[in-house]
């Protein structure tokens, strides 16, 4: 039940950051409010493990750097701007290929094999992304979505670089919880510098709809919805819990065609169908560990799936 419950939060949570996303794009730029994000959203983590008692500095700092300038700064930048251009579910559903690139990625840092699964995930993630923007790449040229689907591909592409570091920090004996805390402030700093080095006006806003947006993205989308997911690796494994990222997308599509009026094409119904199933097929397990065993009970401390210093298997 626990399980399930982690689960059905992160889903919830990640497929509705996108809207709120787009509700920040606009009056104010956009370094500033991710920078408010995330410095509110850091600061929160760190005196909440204060609090208990759990704060801990990085024996190395490198790849904490590393994983928040890709993580918490730069890839960010990317989906706030792919958000001004097109329908927020649309970004989402180029981000659910990240663990296409994150393949790719493991194989170029790490030496993984790329299996003949993953090319086939990859060609059906590739060729759904084409039908979904098939009207505007082909039919009827939109310039502005050809930048939105760009910034978004360069968002997930940092996106997954920070999930490599992360991968090393959890070699190097780094929890995700110390690196994210961490990871978060320097984020928020290394943004705050390109804000000032950019020499843009502040431009706040009194809209209620964007500090409702900041708050919830601070609190809920970065604070509450790393850490459910996180809970859910450690319970479930990172294999199992990378089921998420195939679900979110719907909620987002569904948000955004609600609140946005995003309107859907025979093409495209068939395109997130097709994204959909490469993220299946990508994360489905031939023993059964799928969607059949995805809320199975925790495995035991002891096996292989966790690490000795208390990090996860990325």
């Amino acid at each position: 039940m626990a399980n399930i419950l982690l689960f059905t939060i992160t889903v919830l949570i990640w497929g509705t950051t996108w809207i709120a996303i787009a509700a920040q794009v606009g009056e104010v730029p956009i370094l500033l409010s991710i920078c408010l994000r995330f410095a509110l959203a850091g600061v929160v983590m760190l005196a909440g493990l204060s609090v208990l008692g759990r704060v801990r500095r990085p024996p190395v700092w490198r790849f904490v750097v590393v994983q928040a300038l890709c993580l918490f700064c730069f890839n960010f930048v990317g989906f706030y701007t792919a958000s001004g251009l097109m329908a927020s579910g649309l970004v989402a559903v180029v981000f659910s290929l990240a663990s296409i690139f994150n393949a790719i990625n493991a194989r170029i840092f790490f030496g993984d094999r790329i299996t003949a699964r993953t090319i086939l995930a990859g060609v059906l993630g590739a060729t759904g992304l084409v039908l979904i923007f098939w009207q505007d790449l082909f039919a009827g040229f939109d310039a502005a979505t050809v930048q939105g689907i760009g910034w978004a591909a360069l968002g997930t592409l940092l996106f997954s670089f920070g999930n490599m570091a992360s991968r090393r920090n959890g070699e190097l004996g780094i929890t995700p919880v110390t690196a994210n805390s961490w990871g978060m402030c320097i984020g928020a700093l290394a943004l705050a510098g390109m804000f000032v080095a950019s020499g843009q006006p502040v431009g706040m806003t009194s809209d209620p709809v964007y500090w409702g947006a900041l708050a919830y993205l601070a609190l809920i989308g970065s604070v509450i919805g790393f850490t459910t997911y996180l809970m859910l690796v450690a319970r479930i494994g990172s294999a199992r819990a990378g089921y998420a990222t195939v679900i979110f997308p719907v909620v987002a599509l569904t948000i955004s065609t609600v609140v946005e009026g995003y309107s859907w094409t025979s093409l495209g119904l068939v395109g997130v169908g097709l994204t959909l199933l490469g993220n299946v097929v990508m994360f489905w397990r031939p023993r059964g560990s799928g969607a059949a065993r995805l809320f199975a009970d925790p495995q035991p401390a002891g096996n292989r799936r966790f690490r000795p210093s208390g990090g996860t298997r990325r």
